[in-house]
């Protein structure tokens, strides 16, 4: 049998960690790719934790199945069990595997169309870091190549707990009255979202459950998903629509008039309805949030939940309550918390149902479009050019380090005047007149982002849709 070594096998597949997991084409994740990962993954955490089996879960993409067998072909190899999951959110299997404290790794390429897959890790006390990606990139773990892949007979727990973390908070009757509608979509979460709302006293509706992989990215909202929930809101009456992205680990919530509320704004009135103290969030967030006098302390960090994930440790030294959230709608909780008189126990990885139940729980008898009115009028927008080249991305970001001003005027922003220049992740240029446009390569995929803040939303979305316009007709 031949021996192979991880860090050669994971340098020759080319796949390389994003802001979240490890993502790459399908035909990368080979069996002994995927074997490659999760041998490198295990001896980079063995000395520091005791554990005698590895959890796995997937997402509903066609290759994923196979990838997880391949993993846990691996821990196998090891003399580890495996508790194979299934179907199930990201924060599903990080929360199960916490509580049991063993190491586990999620199957998916989560918003990534799906020709395109990735994986996921968590040590025994959370999502591993950015220190732990360089770890398993370079570990020099031996194996034998992967020949046959085993059968995994599903495990149920993961799905069950994870409902119980949450209707153990609050009365059955919380959402009494209320008709939510899910957007099933191919979400990894669709089978648990229905029986979590219907046991806390909700009408639940199912929209669109699909059988082909759909690849909803919660930070650039299709046009057509728009149109969607306000048709769906205007027929059925609806108080709430709920959807996430691939995992479920990211929330895509419309309120009663069908619209969808962009992830920072769901994130900041979920942590004013827990009374978080202090506050760890992308650059990319609404400045609004970095200016309430609600929180005690609010840290800027680059994009990504590991980046978010790392504030948690200087803020749990100083602070009682810490949470964080990313422009994309993930919910980190970074401590216990008490709500109800009932203690949530910490999740620091990105959560699709606590922001959402947290926002109806807040709303009460109200509207959910009544807790954003009263918000400081600031509005964001994102969108992305997809299949855009890496290099190219990169050539635009170091333009417009060099000379900002001239980049702005070949993106068509001849009348702006440059305030200043924020380097943490990307290139984010903040004017004068208060608006910012942002500019960051994907770290997942071969797309440029564009985020924009501005005193409109139609503002927004117009300096959305010029700047990326015009990107495409730069001559790099």
């Amino acid at each position: 049998m031949d021996l192979l070594v991880s860090a050669n096998v994971i340098k020759e597949s080319g796949i390389q960690f994003g802001t979240s997991g490890a993502r790459g084409l399908v035909e990368q994740f080979t069996p002994n790719t995927c074997a490659a990962f999760a041998h490198a993954f295990i001896s980079s955490i063995q000395n520091q934790f005791e554990f005698k089996q590895v959890a796995i879960a997937i997402d509903n993409r066609p290759s994923s199945p196979a990838m997880a067998q391949a993993c846990a072909k691996a821990v196998q190899q090891l003399g580890l069990d495996v508790v194979y999951y299934g179907v199930v959110p990201t924060p599903a299997l990080a929360y199960v595997s916490m509580q049991d404290t063993v190491p586990c790794i999620m199957v998916t390429g989560s918003h990534i169309p799906f020709d395109r897959n990735g994986l996921k890790f968590y040590r025994p006390d959370g999502e591993i870091t950015k220190a732990d990606e360089q770890a398993i990139l370079t570990a020099v773990a031996e194996f034998e190549s992967i020949s046959d892949l085993p059968e995994l007979e599903v495990n149920t727990a993961a799905g069950t707990k994870y409902i119980e973390r949450y209707t153990s908070l609050f009365d059955s009757q919380m959402l009494a009255g209320k008709r939510i509608g899910i957007y099933e979509h191919s979400s990894a979460g669709r089978d648990l979202y229905a029986p979590l709302f219907e046991a806390l006293g909700a009408e639940v509706i199912a929209l669109e459950r699909s059988d082909e992989f759909v690849p909803i990215d919660t930070e650039a909202v299709a046009e057509s998903d728009k149109e969607k929930a306000r048709q769906w809101s205007a027929e059925y009456g609806f108080d709430c629509i709920f959807s996430t992205d691939g995992d479920g680990d990211r929330p895509l919530v419309a309120d009663e008039k069908g619209e969808w509320l962009r992830g920072d704004i769901l994130g900041l009135l979920c942590a004013e309805a827990m009374n978080i103290e202090a506050l760890a969030i992308p650059v990319s967030c609404n400045t609004m949030i970095e200016k309430s006098t609600k929180f005690k302390h609010v840290s800027k960090t680059k994009i990504g939940s590991p980046y978010v994930i790392a504030e948690f440790y200087a803020l749990n030294t100083a602070y009682s309550s810490v949470a964080g959230f990313e422009a994309n709608g993930g919910f980190l909780l970074g401590s216990d918390v008490a709500i109800n008189g009932k203690v949530l126990k910490a999740l620091p990885t990105r959560d699709a149902v606590l922001p959402t139940l947290m926002l109806l729980f807040s709303a009460g008898e109200n509207g959910i479009s009544t807790l954003v009115d009263v918000l400081p009028k600031r509005f964001t927008h994102s969108d992305r050019i997809q299949n855009f080249a890496v290099e190219k991305s990169q050539s635009i970001i170091l333009q417009g380090k060099d000379n900002p001003e001239l980049l702005l005027q070949n993106l068509g922003f001849t009348d702006a005047e440059l305030l200043t220049v924020d380097l943490t992740d990307g290139l984010r240029m903040v004017l004068v007149d208060g608006r910012i446009i942002h500019l960051r390569p994907s770290g997942n995929a071969p797309e440029l982002r564009c985020y924009v803040e501005s005193f409109s939303n139609k503002n927004a979305n117009n300096i959305v849709s010029k700047t990326l316009r015009n990107i495409e007709e730069i001559k790099i």
